[in-house]
């Protein structure tokens, strides 16, 4: 299998630099990451790709068995990070990736050292003293309004979660980037997503982890946050002046200078 081809796997930077990996999140692709690459392809070398199901990925090779897990998602991490005989890498995980990145991250440890994880959610559920932001009932209207009308739906919710209404541009390219999804493909990367719950994997981590969340998300609230922080005791929380989902879209430059941060620090 061409695995470069089936993940649109894209290298960018120092060819002799330190690798960090960009994963994107539900419903986006690796253009998500185009405002923060350019800084970070000056230090280090930047690999990209997409899950199989989104952007240019080789659509013939996905199957609703293997997605409908996270461990299906960590498995093309895994695979990338080989094909590319990846060593210590970086990953940088948004949203629902972070917790794929967790996954890949104990498949491999030799292939990955350090996590960052852009506003990330282990559960996304409330219950048992925890807040993910959601009812039950919440999520299951998400998951039937998304699974009966999906371009209706991604209309809808795209530019929330996006937050920033004040610049209806953002809203419009998450909504796209939505649209431009197989609608049965996101259906089941939309359950795998919200009713994962990957609250006791965190407390496997132990490389170097920064946490970065938003002032104001809708997805991923403040609490959220200083629970990952809590579960992983090598971590680091740092909140962004920015709100909504997309800090690489709406706050790019708070979103690279963090990342900078913690790459420094690393090095």
């Amino acid at each position: 299998m061409d695995i470069r081809r089936r993940n649109n796997v894209v290298v960018t930077g120092r060819a002799d630099g330190p690798v960090v990996v960009l994963a994107h999140g539900f419903g986006c692709d690796q253009n998500m990451w185009r405002l923060v690459v350019p800084a970070l392809a000056e230090r280090y070398r930047v690999v990209l790709f997409d899950y199989v199901g989104s952007g240019g990925s080789d659509l013939s090779a996905w199957s609703e068995e293997r997605y409908s897990s996270l461990y299906g998602y960590a498995r093309d991490v895994v695979e990338v990070c080989e094909e590319l005989d990846l060593e210590r890498a970086v990953f940088v995980g948004h949203s629902v990736s972070a917790m794929i990145g967790v996954l890949a991250a104990e498949a491999a440890p030799e292939r990955i050292g350090a996590l960052v994880m852009v506003t990330p959610s282990p559960c996304y559920i409330d219950g048992d003293g925890y807040r993910g932001g959601f009812t039950v009932e919440d999520i299951d209207e998400l998951l039937a309004s998304l699974e009966s009308n999906y371009l209706g739906w991604s209309s809808a919710m795209a530019p929330v979660i996006m937050g920033n209404p004040e610049r209806p541009e953002l809203g419009q390219e998450l909504t796209n980037s939505f649209c431009a999804t197989d609608p049965d493909i996101a259906r089941v990367f939309a359950r795998t997503t919200f009713l994962s719950d990957s609250r006791d994997d965190l407390k496997r981590v132990d490389v170097p982890t920064l946490v970065l969340e938003c002032s104001q998300d809708v997805i991923a609230p403040r609490e959220v946050g200083a629970y990952v922080q809590a579960a992983i005791p090598s971590s680091r929380l740092v909140t962004l002046e920015a709100t909504g989902h997309c800090p690489q879209l709406s706050a790019p430059e708070a979103t690279t200078a963090a990342l900078l941060g913690f790459l420094e620090e690393l090095s």
